[in-house]
């Protein structure tokens, strides 16, 4: 289980290295939306378990909790980098325009969801959920105050 979960961050650690220039390598605005989108929806998923067991739909279980959130807290990194000019564009998408007329809003929203991410995995590692808890509200309520202002219903 040790390597499974290991290699998995090393294969995370090796598509942050490409992620880091990532908007000089979208050919195309459907590219960089496809990008932020899965990277999004990974985030989500992983994070919809952590909200299953702060509202008790599922037991709490501390070493998932913890894998769970680390997932969340380095996937949050991800999907900016798609956002870049011109990827306002070219595919289906929930974004608003306000993202691309308001960049520093939406960066400080993207810097505060990082932040927030990063102590939820840190509260995990307490194993309680208690910890977990707190931090999960917190960190949802940044995910809202986002799609309130940037993501169209």
């Amino acid at each position: 289980m040790k390597f499974k979960v290991l290699s998995t961050f090393a294969a995370a650690a090796a598509c942050t290295m490409l992620a880091l220039p990532a908007a000089a390598q979208f050919a195309k605005a459907e590219d960089a939306i496809k990008y932020r989108q899965g990277s999004l929806f990974v985030m989500g998923q992983h994070f919809s378990r952590l909200g299953a067991m702060a509202a008790g739909k599922v037991p709490f279980d501390a070493k998932a909790a913890q894998e769970n959130a680390d997932v969340v807290a380095y996937m949050a990194k991800l999907p900016w980098a798609g956002f870049g000019p011109g990827s306002e564009k070219g595919a289906p998408t929930k974004a608003k325009e306000d993202i691309w007329l308001e960049p520093e809003k939406f960066k400080e929203h993207s810097d505060k969801l990082i932040a927030e991410s990063t102590k939820l995995a840190a509260a995990t590692k307490t194993g309680t959920l208690e910890g977990m808890k707190a931090a999960f509200a917190a960190t949802a309520n940044t995910c809202k105050s986002c799609h309130d202002a940037y993501r169209n219903k």
